[in-house]
C-alpha cells in the first residue's frame, strides 16, 4: 500500500508552553496533518530561549487538539532507557487516541556529547543503540511478555494483564538519520525515516537511495523531510523572511554543534562549511536576527525552502514530493506564524488533498 502524502509542522520546543499549545490548536483548525516536536536543548539559552521537554509537551498537545497527529521529532536514545521512553510513549498514546501519535528516535549529537559518550562510532555505537531502542519500545508497547538482550540495552518486561486499562492500538516508530548507515537502518526497521533541517530535494533522492540499499521499497516507508519554511499571501520577500531567519539559526547550529554529521546534507545543498562561519559568528555576536542578515539570497536558495507566496510554496512542495518525500515537515518561522499556518491551510494544503 502506498504511503499517503502528508504535510505538517516541525515545532521547536524552546517557546513558552501557552504559545506552543496555541500554535497546535491553529494547526489543528487549519487542517495540518501533523505536528512534530523537535527536542530543544539549552544551546538556545544563548539566544533568549529555553528548552522544554518534548515528551511532556506532546501529551499536552494531544489533549488540546482533536485530529492533529503528534510526533516526536525526535528524542535521543542516549538520554533515556528505552523502557522509560516507552512509558512516556504510553502516556502520549493514551492522551492522543488511536492513530494520533508517532514516536521518533534520533541520535542528537549534542545530547550524546553531554552524556560523555561522544567519540567514534565504535565507542558511541549509534546503530546498536538505535536498533535496541526501537525493538524495546515496540516490545513494551506491544504488551506481550518481552525479553530482550541487545548490544546496548536490555529489557525484561512482564505481559500486560488482559484487565489492564491501557491503550492497545499500534504506535508507529520512526528513525531520524543523516548519515547513510543510520538511514539504511531506518529503512530496515523503521515505520518512517526522518531527515534533518536544511533537507533539499537532492538530499531526499539520496535518502531514497539509502532506503533501497537497505532492501526496502521506498513506496512502503514514510519519508519525513524537515524543510525551512515561511509564507506571505502576496509579497515574495516577506514570504521568505521567516525561512531566512530559521535557516540562519540552523546553519549556525550545523557549524557550531554537528560538524561532520551534516556533511552529506550540506553537500546535497552545495554548501561549503566555510560559508557558514559568518552565519555562526553573527549568531554568537547578535543572535538570530544578526545571523539572518548573513543568509544571502544565494545561500537561502540552496537550502531549498518552502517559502514565498502560496504559489511558490505549492511548487516547492511538489518538487519535494517528486523527489520521494511523503511527509513534508515545515520548519515554520517568522512574523505572525498563526497567520502563516492559516495561509498554508487555505492556500496551499488544498492543492494536495
Amino acid at each position: 500500500m502506498a504511503v499517503p502524502f502528508r504535510i505538517g509542522v516541525m515545532q521547536l520546543t524552546m517557546e513558552p508552553l501557552d504559545e506552543m499549545l496555541a500554535s497546535a490548536r491553529v494547526m489543528d483548525e487549519a487542517g495540518m496533518d501533523t505536528i512534530w516536536l523537535a527536542e530543544a536543548y539549552p544551546w538556545w539559552r544563548k539566544h533568549g530561549m529555553e528548552a522544554r521537554s518534548s515528551t511532556v509537551v506532546s501529551a499536552l498537545m494531544a489533549r488540546e487538539t482533536e485530529r492533529l497527529t503528534v510526533g516526536w521529532g525526535i528524542i535521543s536514545p542516549y538520554t533515556r532507557h528505552p523502557v522509560q521512553a516507552a512509558m512516556d510513549a504510553r502516556l502520549v498514546q493514551e492522551a492522543a487516541g488511536p492513530g494520533r501519535f508517532i514516536a521518533g528516535f534520533g541520535t542528537s549529537k549534542i545530547f550524546l556529547n553531554n552524556t560523555k559518550q561522544g567519540g567514534p562510532p565504535k565507542v558511541t555505537r549509534p546503530l546498536a543503540t538505535m536498533r535496541d531502542s526501537v525493538e524495546i519500545m515496540r516490545g513494551v508497547l506491544g504488551g506481550e511478555r518481552f525479553e530482550y538482550d541487545g548490544k546496548v540495552f536490555s529489557a525484561d518486561i512482564p505481559a500486560l494483564s488482559p484487565d489492564a486499562d491501557v491503550p492497545r492500538w499500534n504506535v508507529p516508530v520512526y528513525i531520524a538519520g543523516t548519515a547513510p548507515l543510520m538511514q539504511q537502518l531506518g529503512g530496515e526497521i523503521g515505520d518512517g525515516l526522518l531527515t534533518p533541517s536544511i533537507t533539499t530535494p537532492d538530499y531526499v533522492r539520496w535518502t531514497v537511495g539509502n532506503v533501497r540499499e537497505a532492501g526496502r521499497d521506498p513506496e512502503t516507508i514514510d519519508i519525513g523531510c524537515t524543510v525551512i519554511a515561511s509564507i506571505h499571501e502576496s509579497d515574495r520577500d516577506a514570504g521568505r523572511d521567516g525561512a531566512r531567519e530559521i535557516g540562519g539559526m540552523y546553519l549556525a547550529n550545523k557549524f557550531q554543534n554537528i560538524k561532520g554529521a551534516a556533511d552529506a546534507l550540506l553537500e546535497s545543498a552545495e554548501i561549503e562549511m566555510d560559508e557558514l562561519a559568518p552565519v555562526a559568528e553573527a549568531m554568537e555576536r547578535g543572535g538570530r536576527l544578526a545571523a539572518k542578515e548573513q543568509v544571502t539570497d544565494a545561500l537561502l536558495d540552496r537550502c531549498k525552502p518552502i517559502a514565498g507566496t502560496p504559489e511558490e510554496c505549492i511548487a516547492a512542495i511538489e518538487e519535494y514530493r517528486e523527489a520521494g518525500c511523503t511527509h513534508v515537515m515545515l520548519e515554520l518561522w517568522g512574523a505572525d506564524r498563526h497567520e502563516q499556518i492559516r495561509l498554508f491551510g487555505e492556500k496551499v494544503l488544498p492543492a494536495f488533498r
